[in-house]
């Protein structure tokens, strides 16, 4: 599984906030933080207001602050669907 890869495609209502490949995201969950991992298994859960975190495959975080929304992964396919969504900055 090393080099495994997900799609990530975070959208807001009124626009694309942030699209491409991680090797990790941990996203605000309603019961609390998650991370998704390649080949995690399949989940629709709702997500509260907070940062999700994208580990990019070089290593690079980036902060995204949403509003509540929805997560949907599939197939090393995440979507997060959300009201509002801005991205933060890239993290140290």
């Amino acid at each position: 599984m090393a080099g495994s890869t997900l799609q990530v495609n975070i959208v807001a209502a009124d626009h694309p906030v942030w699209h491409g490949t991680a090797k990790s995201v941990t996203i605000p969950a309603s019961e609390g933080g998650m991370g998704i991992l390649p080949d995690h298994e399949p989940v629709l859960t709702v997500i509260k207001e907070g940062t999700i975190v994208v580990m990019d495959p070089e290593g690079e975080r980036l902060s995204f602050e949403v509003t509540d929304g929805f997560i949907s992964f599939d197939s090393n396919k995440l979507t997060v669907a959300v009201e509002r969504g801005t991205n933060v900055k890239r993290a140290e």
